[in-house]
């Protein structure tokens, strides 16, 4: 059976892709909205089952405000934040403000659809991949300089993070898929969060901007 869905993105293009998927696999999406501000409205307007928020720098101050709104006025409607692992602080502030779930934003949307059901039941939703990362930097912990390279480092995925790299090697989505062995359709919204991350309207901008900010040796060092 469909689940009620409100499904929230920072990006708007990525929030309609994800909405258009899960209606094609039989669920009800009574609204899709961008940036991740304003999921309260949305859900406080109606009532879904799962809100699915994909916020772009978890870490950022004020960054789940309306997950706490969501949790005073309609504490009945599961959240899962859609969002980089990366940053340690990210995952526990969406925690701490009443997550149900932290799933990676560029995961498949088989994963997603599980998590959705798990939260659901009532259940606690998170992928292994954050729980893991989460783990590795408390038993770990790396003290890093502060600045443009490791800013943008952390916005990215480990996929895009590859995706980013095959783009300043010049390889175009026919490539990139073949390469990592994924679909074209993935590979294209790869490069699609890619490019909206950094900010950048083209790939040849994109693999600028990693250079001059150092991003490209990160990454190798990485």
């Amino acid at each position: 059976m469909g689940v009620r869905l409100v499904v929230v993105d920072d990006h708007r293009l990525l929030a309609e892709a994800l909405a258009t998927a899960l209606q094609l696999r039989g669920h009800r999406v009574l609204a899709v909205g961008s940036p991740a501000s304003s999921a309260a409205e949305l859900v406080v307007g109606r009532r879904p089952e799962v809100c699915l928020l994909g916020v772009a720098a978890p870490g950022d101050p004020g960054a789940f405000d309306g997950l706490r709104r969501i949790r005073r006025e309609r504490p009945e409607v599961a959240v899962i934040v859609l969002g980089p692992v990366g940053e340690l602080r990210g995952v526990a502030g969406a925690f701490a403000s009443g997550a149900a779930g932290y799933v990676p934003s560029d995961e498949r949307i088989e994963v997603v659809e599980r998590a959705i059901a798990r939260a659901r039941a009532g259940e606690a939703a998170v992928a292994v991949e954050v729980l893991r990362g989460a783990f590795d930097q408390l038993l770990r912990p790396e003290v890093e300089p502060d600045d443009e390279a490791l800013r943008l480092l952390r916005l990215l995925t480990r996929r895009e993070v590859q995706v980013l790299a095959r783009i300043a090697d010049g390889e175009d989505t026919a490539a990139i898929a073949a390469g990592m062995r994924i679909a074209a359709s993935t590979a294209r919204t790869h490069v699609q969060r890619v490019l909206m991350k950094l900010g950048a309207r083209t790939r040849l901008e994109a693999a600028a901007v990693a250079a001059r900010t150092g991003l490209l040796e990160r990454m190798a060092r990485g």
